[in-house]
């Protein structure tokens, strides 16, 4: 991959570029890094291989897979879960190593790594200089979940925040932080809210494995919950309960709306743009307006390529994962004026999340 920060050092030694003791509007844009204005994909790993992330251009015409491996020369494990993102500063959460790895988002370069008293890490979410990371704990034990506050200028434990059994997702927003509780390995139904300043925890209760969410522009927060499938001893199904998309109201904490979906009914992914709300059922997607009080009858994309296991949205396109475990997986792009898929890419072992960079 070309190195466009090499290039740049080359054109200032050459005097190609000159650099004024004052800046006005003409002055050169130098770049941050390899890595910037394009799309990062992160997956999971497998006994395959480690957890990676892959960067790909706005335009598409540069794709460069373990980019992190690439710079730092070292692994980052398995199971890659999710990367957060404050500042110039990535996030990037590997729950079985038990660390969250920083780096610059736009040069990978590694920082720093917190490790202190994780205990299978989620999502973290930086305010400040703290950084709030969910944490499952033993997933033998229901009991010992808590969120982690971390001094993130040295990256120690401050404290530990007891809540309910897994935490997965978590987001800031006017002081409070709030965790939906997808149930690690078995299963739950509440969205934590937590007071920063007093550490007090209070919940919601919605429908059974709330897992993605987001603020709508009047600050409603939106929880995708997926229901589950009901066994026996035997592991026969005997039943299900209900999936809802809910509305929660940040003020009074309370469920203001919540649109059910149909018995056995269970979507697996969630996300937000330009005022439409976008979901998966299977390899299905459906659109609907986020302020709409009731589900699409048809759906936007039919039997979507493969194993969908993420997906975003953003200028008119629809990017969506067909996650491989055992070889690279693929980046299927549509355009969701016509619906039709525009360009597939490689994606990594596992690729399971999408972030524009």
């Amino acid at each position: 991959m070309k190195k466009i920060n090499f290039i740049f050092k080359a054109l200032l030694l050459s005097g190609t570029i000159f650099l004024a003791s004052c800046s006005d509007d003409n002055d050169p844009v130098l770049p941050k890094g390899d890595y910037e204005n394009g799309i990062l994909i992160s997956g999971e790993g497998s006994s395959a291989g480690s957890g990676s992330i892959s960067y790909i251009s706005d335009d598409y015409s540069t794709s460069e897979s373990k980019i992190f491996n690439k710079v730092n020369s070292t692994e980052l494990g398995t199971f890659l879960q999710s990367v957060s993102f404050s500042g110039d500063n990535a996030y990037i959460v590997v729950d079985n190593q038990n660390s969250v790895t920083v780096v610059n988002r736009y040069t990978f370069q590694k920082t720093g790594q917190i490790t202190d008293q994780l205990s299978t890490p989620r999502y973290i979410a930086v305010v400040g200089n703290r950084g709030y990371v969910t944490n499952w704990g033993s997933t033998s034990d229901e009991t010992d979940d808590f969120i982690a506050v971390i001094d993130m200028t040295t990256s120690s434990l401050v404290e530990k925040i007891s809540v309910g059994n897994g935490p997965e997702r978590i987001k800031e927003k006017d002081g409070k932080l709030y965790v939906t509780h997808k149930g690690a390995f078995t299963n739950n139904n509440i969205v934590s809210v937590i007071d920063i300043s007093t550490k007090n925890v209070a919940t919601v209760t919605v429908k059974d494995r709330p897992d993605e969410m987001y603020f709508t522009s009047n600050n409603e927060l939106v929880v995708l919950s997926e229901g589950r499938t009901l066994y026996d001893s035997s592991f026969n199904v005997i039943g299900h309960t209900k999936a809802a998309i809910a509305k929660i109201n940040t003020s009074t904490n309370s469920v203001t709306s919540e649109i059910e979906f149909a018995d056995e009914v269970h979507p697996g992914l969630m996300v937000v743009n330009n005022g439409k709300l976008y979901y998966t059922i299977g390899s299905d997607v459906f659109s609907m307006d986020v302020t709409a009080s009731a589900l699409p009858s048809t759906k936007l994309l039919t039997a979507v390529d493969g194993f969908l296991y993420g997906f975003e949205v953003r200028d008119g396109k629809l990017y969506a994962l067909d996650a491989s475990f055992s070889d690279v997986s693929k980046l299927n792009i549509f355009d969701l004026s016509t619906t039709d898929k525009t360009k597939t890419m490689d994606a990594p072992l596992g690729a399971s999340k999408i972030y524009f960079n």
